[in-house]
């Protein structure tokens, strides 16, 4: 009897509930699984509007492919050094974690860069050569709400990763913040694969 209540301690704890470490995280996933339909509804509904468009102009004719695919990589190696943070404060070596975080910081302000210069150009040169303008046309409107709202996303995690830098730097946050600031990058830069895909290739 004493074994059998062993293997039973054994397997409560390794299905222990929720601590107090543990609701960071889930607060994280729960937020980006609302975040994920929010997406999910944009990307559906531009993919709705666009099959009933008869006059959808090509996107590689429209928008700036090889801009945006280099702000795609921008956003991927962004994730590798997000997590190369996180493998470096684990390991307790700050100095590589604020380098590393650093790189991401940066990687996400490069690519708000290229964002503020491709709509620059597609609003006062590309998109009037065209005759089209976002309060007349289903195209510019769901472009720029759609990559609008992921910029508004990645600005959000550029502060984020920042704010979590300087206190992880001040001995107030460790490994674990670090981690749930990464699952929310890794969201938005995996978000802006799904729309570089539908929005810009296809």
């Amino acid at each position: 009897m004493s074994e059998a209540a062993a293997i039973d301690s054994a397997a409560e704890a390794a299905e222990a509930p929720l601590t107090p470490e543990s609701w960071g995280k889930l607060g994280m996933w729960i937020f980006l699984a609302a975040d994920a339909m929010s997406f999910g509804c944009l990307i559906v509904g531009y993919a709705l509007l666009r099959h009933a468009s008869e006059k959808w102009p090509p996107p590689a004719q429209t928008l700036g492919i090889n801009l945006t695919a280099f702000m795609t990589l921008l956003l991927i190696i962004s994730s590798v050094t997000m997590v190369l943070s996180l493998s470096a404060i684990q390991n307790g070596d700050l100095r590589r974690f604020k380098k590393f975080l650093l790189l991401t910081i940066l990687g996400g302000l490069l690519f708000l860069g290229c964002q503020a210069y491709e709509w620059t150009h597609l609003i006062t040169d590309r998109l009037p050569e065209l005759g089209i303008s976002f309060s007349t046309h289903l195209f510019a409107t769901t472009f720029f709400v759609l990559t609008g709202f992921h910029g508004m996303h990645v600005t959000g995690g550029v502060l984020y990763n920042s704010c979590v830098l300087a206190a992880c730097l001040r001995g107030r946050y460790g490994a674990k913040h670090v981690e749930i600031a990464g699952l929310y990058w890794h969201f938005v830069d995996l978000v802006w694969i799904l729309i570089f895909t539908f929005v810009y290739l296809i």
